[in-house]
């Protein structure tokens, strides 16, 4: 099944959804949930055939739950969706899997009782297989790519096209840890995986890497995030995109000292620049005291990059043109800490 192919299923997964999850959010979820039910499914199976191993995922009290048993032509209906409404409840309860599986279905749960949409929407899921999880991956971003182009918390989508322009200017290498402190779905992230993996190819994707490199590369990103929705969709992204054990934090930069301590050689954002009525109340680390989120968060970047670190950050225009003492402050800082460009992009 190829790319084309992939974006059609997931396309045909949002019509039959669509009547009864309104929410693109949501649908997103749903997805997300039920194709990494189908993946722990095919794991099993795949262990079972290369490996005779027993299953990891749906073992013990949860073997009811398989994805084979649940599409059965024995099982009802009714009775299917009782069974994966259970199953995605309780799965963060299975101890047998691992930390990301747990993570992913903390909080699930099925948000319409239609078993007939059920049965049609698994029956979609059924066509995706795990082995052609790089261009699922891709399909994957563009399926988060449509759910709107600005959240509550003032998220913004990033094109596509942006955050290759921006990866390729800051030009990440294969020995350097980069972090995207407000990562949404992680797009910033996986571009710098694949601009590295890229500048890494000879013949086939990364071939100059050695296997030794490659294990060090996926463990060189990280991200964080304040929504606990968005990390959970940025950790399948990198998930589908090759990372077993993507290290996405749910943590809040401004507000939290947690991670103060933590450097970066390279730092790639698109952070959210709305700031709540009556300002942002950070914690008294920053060089430059404001209340605004898009001082606060370029500062925060600032601060956390190693001395020869780079970073290509969006902002809006206020960091450039803005009167007020905080904006003064940060352009003085960013001047003198090695300012290399600013790139004004069409409204």
């Amino acid at each position: 099944m190829d790319y084309q192919e992939t974006k059609q299923k997931i396309k045909n997964c949002r019509d039959i959804l669509v009547g009864i999850v309104p929410s693109p959010e949501a649908q997103v979820q749903q997805i997300t949930i039920a194709l990494m039910y189908k993946f722990m499914d095919d794991m099993d199976k795949e262990a079972e055939e290369k490996h005779d191993a027993p299953p990891m995922f749906f073992a013990g009290e949860f073997a009811k739950y398989s994805w084979t048993k649940l599409l059965s032509p024995q099982v009802g209906n009714q009775e299917r969706l009782n069974l994966y409404a259970e199953a995605i409840e309780k799965m963060n309860e299975n101890k047998g899997i691992p930390h990301l599986f747990r993570d992913i279905f903390k909080g699930a749960f099925l948000p319409y009782r239609n078993p007939e949409s059920l049965g049609l929407f698994l029956k979609e899921i059924n066509g995706f297989t795990y082995d052609n999880s790089e261009n699922l991956g891709n399909a994957f971003e563009h399926l988060l790519s449509i759910m709107g182009s600005q959240g509550d918390a003032g998220m913004f989508r990033t094109p596509r096209h942006i955050i290759d322009f921006i990866v390729d200017a800051v030009n990440p290498q294969k020995n350097e840890n980069i972090c995207d402190p407000a990562c949404g779905s992680a797009g910033f992230l996986i571009s710098a995986y694949k601009h590295i993996i890229n500048a890494n190819t000879k013949k086939k994707m990364g071939d100059i890497l050695s296997p030794e490199e490659k294990k060090k590369l996926i463990k060189n990103f990280s991200g964080y995030d304040i929504s606990p929705d968005m990390v959970r969709l940025s950790k399948v992204n990198l998930y589908l995109h090759g990372f077993p054990n993507p290290t996405i934090f749910e943590y809040d930069a401004l507000s939290s000292e947690e991670k103060w301590d933590e450097n970066f050689d390279v730092m790639l954002a698109n952070p959210p620049f709305m700031s709540p009525k009556g300002g942002i109340r950070p914690h008294k680390r920053f060089s430059v005291q404001a209340n605004r989120s898009e001082v606060l968060f370029v500062d925060y970047i600032l601060e956390h990059l190693r001395p020869n670190g780079r970073a290509g950050i969006i902002v809006p225009e206020g960091i450039i043109f803005q009167s007020a003492t905080a904006y003064k402050a940060l352009r003085k800082l960013l001047i003198e800490d090695g300012l290399l460009a600013v790139v004004s992009l069409p409204a």
